[in-house]
């Protein structure tokens, strides 16, 4: 199964830039590769800071977009968001909760897509509610395999400053995840970065949004934008692992034969 993750697109009012680049032109670029390259994926995940400031006008320009993509998609919200605006113009994503969250079941497993959006502020939140949902979604896995899909990282990246910015219950959910035993992976957005690892024994992985990037930088007080490129990820699960591919959808470098 071929899945592609994008994230961290941070749309602003067409026609303006944030961070001296156009948001809504990279999307259209990052779409129309993913178009001629991967429109054969399963499903496209987009993970959370669609919008950097949480109007309509942004989310009616990314269902735009969206309409072009060939692949289907499934929307997921960051601390950027804004759930009333983005229910107002993607109105079926909303679960009987109110949470942008939701499962998609394949034949490798269950895909599991979290909403940690926790209003005003830039960490992410699992309250009970939010708790309760994904152990039922859990529970009615069983024994299938699980990959988790969160725009904040519930690890720690050792970048001090974004690390403050993690989910507040990240002990709970894992202590949730271990009692399912077979969560396979965990992708996450937010911290616009190439990262992979583990966490307690459950693989990881991050990537850079569609925008701007986060400076590699370990000091514990900033942190910097950067206009390193962006990427999405092709990401390839079986029953043997999970594989995922950084692609930076705008280089231009020349490929030999």
């Amino acid at each position: 199964m071929k899945i592609i993750q994008v994230t961290d697109l941070h749309l602003v009012t067409p026609g303006e830039t944030l961070c001296g680049l156009d948001p809504l032109a990279r999307l259209q670029a990052c779409i129309a590769d993913i178009n001629q390259n991967h429109s054969d994926a399963e499903l496209v995940i987009f993970t959370g800071d669609l919008s950097e400031t949480g109007e309509d006008v942004t989310y009616r320009a990314l269902a735009n977009e969206l309409a072009k993509l060939v692949p289907p998609f499934r929307l997921m919200l960051g601390n950027h968001d804004n759930r009333i605006a983005f229910l107002n113009v993607f109105g079926t994503a909303r679960s009987e909760d109110g949470f942008v969250h939701g499962v998609e079941d394949t034949a490798e497993g269950r895909l599991v897509m979290l909403d940690t959006l926790l209003p005003g502020k830039p960490e992410g939140r699992l309250d009970d509610v939010r708790m309760h949902w994904l152990q039922a979604r859990l529970e009615e896995a069983k024994d299938r395999p699980v990959f988790l899909f969160s725009h904040h990282p519930p690890f720690p990246i050792h970048m001090p400053l974004l690390d403050r910015m993690g989910i507040i219950e990240a002990d709970a959910l894992y202590a949730l995840l271990q009692r399912h035993g077979n969560v396979r992976h965990i992708f996450a957005g937010h911290a616009h970065r190439p990262i992979a690892g583990s966490w307690r024994g459950i693989p990881v992985s991050v990537l850079r949004g569609t925008n701007h990037q986060s400076a590699l930088d370990f000091s514990p007080d900033r942190i910097a934008v950067t206009h390193e490129p962006p990427a999405y990820a092709v990401i390839f699960i079986d029953c043997n692992g999970v594989i995922a591919h950084f692609h930076d959808f705008l280089d231009q470098s020349a490929a030999y034969r």
